[in-house]
């Protein structure tokens, strides 16, 4: 059953639900989040409570298990998201299954977490989603746009979401140019350093991209990248000129 809980002191960080049919996992989540000032606000043992949580908790951030009864994280990141398309999901897993990604991230998701991830990362983890950032390693981007070329369908057989058309005419050419490195996978330090900006002029040119294209973060842009071609498998994670230094 879905349990609330009191603001954490202070009411620092942003604000979330844990969903895992496993307690001992949310109470774990729950006490590290809450040490390091994030503001937990309720928790949910399957997918149908979780949906219910977020209707009455409206939390910002949903730690989101994969494999949960009732109603699985998948389908019930995409209820959430339907319903509060501000709230940002991370999913939980056991394993890096590459199954998965595809499907989490049609799905809305703004990325993952393995269960075993440190303290400090998953708090880290949670502030960075709150800000319109995803969890997306250049390593899980490539994995995710090979299966994608491959024609993989998703788990239960179901076939691919049909890709999402959008006017990319509406970009300038060095916003294409951003949102083919952003659908490899590449951080706004990276970019700043492949296209030789300075970090605040890529954060400007990310929000412009988003407002064209009506995305929510960076995990939606690297699905409409490879959606629409821009980024394809065998494709460098880094350009040429973005290695050169490392």
């Amino acid at each position: 059953m879905t349990t609330p809980y009191g603001a954490a002191a202070g009411g620092r960080g942003p604000r979330v639900v844990i969903a895992d049919d496993q307690e001992l996992v949310r109470t774990g989540f729950c006490l590290i989040l809450r040490a390091r000032g994030i503001d937990v606000v309720g928790e949910a043992a399957d997918g149908a409570e979780a949906v219910e949580a977020v209707g009455a908790l409206r939390p910002d951030v949903v730690l989101m298990d994969i494999r949960m009864p009732v109603m699985d994280g998948l389908e019930a990141a995409r209820r959430v998201l339907a319903r509060a398309p501000e709230c940002r999901v991370i999913m939980l897993t056991t394993f890096d299954l590459d199954q998965y990604v595809y499907a989490a991230l049609a799905a809305g998701a703004s990325g993952f977490l393995l269960k075993d991830v440190t303290p400090a990362h998953l708090a880290a983890a949670v502030r960075l989603v709150d800000t319109g950032d995803a969890l997306l390693a250049p390593s899980i981007t490539r994995r995710l746009v090979e299966r994608f070329a491959s024609g993989a369908p998703q788990p239960g057989g179901k076939p691919r979401s049909p890709a999402v058309h959008r006017d990319l005419a509406a970009l300038t050419p060095r916003e294409h140019e951003v949102l083919t490195l952003l659908g490899r996978g590449l951080s706004n330090t990276e970019l700043a350093r492949a296209l030789t900006l300075s970090e605040a002029t890529v954060k400007t040119h990310v929000a412009r991209i988003f407002a064209k294209l009506s995305l929510r973060d960076r995990a939606q842009a690297v699905v409409l990248a490879y959606e629409t071609g821009l980024v394809a498998p065998g494709d460098r994670d880094l350009p040429p000129e973005a290695g050169a230094d490392r």
